[in-house]
């Protein structure tokens, strides 16, 4: 199981574009995702999921990777948050 922090940097959130971009993203793989936030946990390859946590710039989120290509899973999601998933930072 990987565990790691991630930003939202963004300045719009995680609109459905991004939420739309990380569930495709993390449906490419074989590993369970989830995200985490206040004690929420949602299933990351789930865009009505990733919508309801309501994250906005600067809101930092626990990505959770448990699977065979975790790794692979986890570095590629991480890297959509780096990038603001393509948007204005």
């Amino acid at each position: 199981m990987i565990e790691r922090e991630v930003t939202i940097r963004n300045r719009a959130g995680l609109h459905t574009r991004p939420a739309s971009m990380l569930v495709k993203t993390a449906s490419r793989f074989e590993s369970a995702v989830y995200l985490c936030r206040d004690n929420y946990e949602i299933n990351g390859k789930s865009v009505i999921g990733v919508m309801t946590l309501a994250a906005e710039q600067g809101a930092v989120l626990t990505l959770v990777v448990e699977g065979e290509d975790e790794t692979e899973a986890a570095d590629a999601i991480e890297a959509l948050f780096e990038d603001g998933f393509g948007e204005e930072l």
